[in-house]
C-alpha cells in the first residue's frame, strides 16, 4: 500500500500542534507508519517541518484562490478566507508556532507571497472604509493566523465546538478590526 505523504503530514501536524516535543517515532505512529518509512521520506525533524511549511503553503494559496479575495467587499472576502482556511486549520496553527523554532532572517518566499496577499485584503479593506485604519495590515494578517491558530487548538482539545470555528475568528477578528461608525 502506497503512503499517502500529504495525509502523513497532516497526521504529523495534528500531533505536533498538540506536542511539540513528540519524537519522529511518536510521529509515525500517529500516521499509522513504521519509523523506517518516515525516515525515508524525511531524513529527520527539520526535513519533516519544511515538508509541513510546503504543504502549508500550498494549502492556503488554495484557500485564498478559492476564498476568491478580490471578489465583493474586502468584509466579504475575508468571511470566505476563514471558511475556507477551516480544513487546514491545525496545519496552521502548528506552523505559526513552529516559524519560530528556525534561525536566520530568511522569510519563506511562500510565506511571504500569502502574507502580502492578507496584507493588500486587509488594506483594501481600509480603503472601502470598513476596515479601522489605526491597525496595520501587517498586523490584523497576523492576527488572522494567531486566531485561525488559537481556534484550531481550542477545538482539537474540545474546548470550543468545531461548528463554531468559523463564526468565532469573524466575530472576533471583524468585531475588533472594523471602523465603529457613529
Amino acid at each position: 500500500m502506497a503512503m499517502d505523504r500529504d495525509q502523513v503530514l497532516r497526521d504529523a501536524a495534528a500531533l505536533l500542534s498538540r506536542k511539540s516535543t513528540a519524537t519522529m517515532d511518536e510521529v509515525a505512529r500517529a500516521a499509522g507508519i513504521g519509523r523506517a518509512t518516515l525516515h525515508r521520506h524525511f531524513a529527520g525533524r527539520d526535513a519533516l517541518v519544511r515538508a509541513l511549511e510546503d504543504l502549508g503553503i500550498r494549502a492556503f494559496e488554495g484557500a485564498f484562490d478559492r476564498a476568491r479575495l478580490d471578489e465583493g467587499t474586502a468584509v466579504d472576502a475575508i468571511r470566505r478566507l476563514i471558511a475556507e482556511t477551516e480544513p487546514n486549520a491545525q496545519l496552521l496553527a502548528f506552523l505559526v508556532t513552529e516559524n519560530q523554532l528556525f534561525e536566520g532572517d530568511q522569510v519563506n518566499e511562500g510565506w511571504a507571497r500569502l502574507d502580502a496577499r492578507v496584507s493588500a485584503l486587509f488594506k483594501r479593506g481600509q480603503q472601502e472604509g470598513d476596515i479601522r485604519i489605526d491597525l496595520s495590515p501587517a498586523w490584523l494578517t497576523e492576527a488572522l493566523y494567531g486566531l485561525v491558530g488559537s481556534c484550531a487548538w481550542a477545538v482539537m482539545d474540545g474546548r470550543v465546538a468545531a461548528k463554531d470555528f468559523q463564526y468565532m475568528i469573524t466575530e472576533l477578528l471583524l468585531g475588533g478590526a472594523r471602523r465603529s461608525v457613529e
